[in-house]
């Protein structure tokens, strides 16, 4: 079934890849299909196709015509995910260690889309598919919290709070080495260089900012309470490391060997779409006995 969409650039996907920018609108498409549409000419901008490197501008409008039936949808697989909250307009879950959120170029099965593809569209079956909607992402590694839109309403929504920065995200991680002071603040620029694909403290990057708040002091490593005030690409792991205290088991940012990444979303505040309702979420990881992770839910 074909389907218009329109879109208006922010401010924040000011200068933004074209592709990239339908990449993060549109995650339970695939990637091929998508350059498809810009290949042949079916997306436009202000009027006029452009090629998938083309840099977006504030207040551009985008149109496309997409066909959401295509066979090269994400396909929908029974894998148990613990859900903390769900209505009609979104949906909370605490992600495990190792789970992609999306498919990628390389992974297509096993993630957490997948997942909920299948718990909306073929367990709880209703007249309407459901595409998940997602409002911000977690790495492969990281554990823990995420809300999901449910509606387009809602994802547009929670997007622009997530813009504003009006929904609170702490994290739980353990780091290598004490840190001596109780509790303080971690402002470094993040960025890309030239020819390399990770993200890390570059002089021309982007702002960013990380408080953090020190949990327990236990042998050779300090567990932390994490707030990230911006919202760069793996800005804790970056952050960490630049302090001289990476995460353990982040084998990117140096950090020690440990059987999982000690990085986990653990508490999300954020009023409901609907806005009748402030929401507020936490769970628990206890890193020093890993394969003991207990989680504990949760309060509204």
């Amino acid at each position: 079934m074909l389907k218009v969409f329109k879109f208006q650039i922010s401010e924040e996907n000011h200068r933004k890849r074209f592709e990239d920018f339908l990449f993060n609108e549109f995650t339970t498409l695939s990637k091929l299909y998508l350059r498809d549409v810009l290949k042949n000419k079916k997306c436009l901008v202000n009027g006029v196709a452009k090629d998938r490197g083309f840099k977006l501008q504030t207040n551009d409008l985008i149109e496309l015509e997409l066909n959401i039936d295509d066979v090269r949808l994400m396909q929908a697989e029974d894998i148990p995910i613990e859900i903390l909250f769900e209505d009609e307009e979104i949906i909370v879950v605490n992600k495990p260690c190792e789970m992609l959120v999306h498919p990628t170029l390389g992974v297509r099965n096993g993630t957490l889309l997948n997942a909920l593809s299948y718990h909306f569209n073929v367990r709880n079956k209703t007249s309407e598919h459901i595409r998940p909607g997602l409002t911000h992402r977690l790495d492969r590694k990281t554990s823990g919290l995420l809300v999901i839109a449910k509606t387009l309403r809602s994802n547009k929504i929670l997007c622009q709070h997530f813009q504003k920065r009006i929904i609170e995200k702490e994290y739980l991680a353990l780091v290598e080495g004490i840190i001596e002071e109780d509790e303080g603040k971690i402002e470094a620029p993040i960025g890309k260089f030239d020819g390399v694909r990770r993200w890390d403290i570059n002089e021309e990057g982007k702002h960013a900012e990380t408080h953090f708040r020190v949990i327990e002091r236990k042998n050779d490593t300090t567990l932390l309470e994490l707030k990230p005030i911006t919202g760069r690409t793996n800005q804790l792991r970056i952050h960490c490391n630049y302090i001289g205290h990476p995460i353990l088991g982040d084998d990117i940012y140096k950090g020690r060997e440990y059987p999982r990444m000690c990085l986990h979303a653990q508490k999300l505040k954020f009023w409901h779409p609907n806005g009748n309702r402030y929401m507020e979420f936490e769970t628990k990881v206890d890193f020093y006995s890993y394969d003991k992770e207990a989680f504990h839910s949760v309060t509204i």
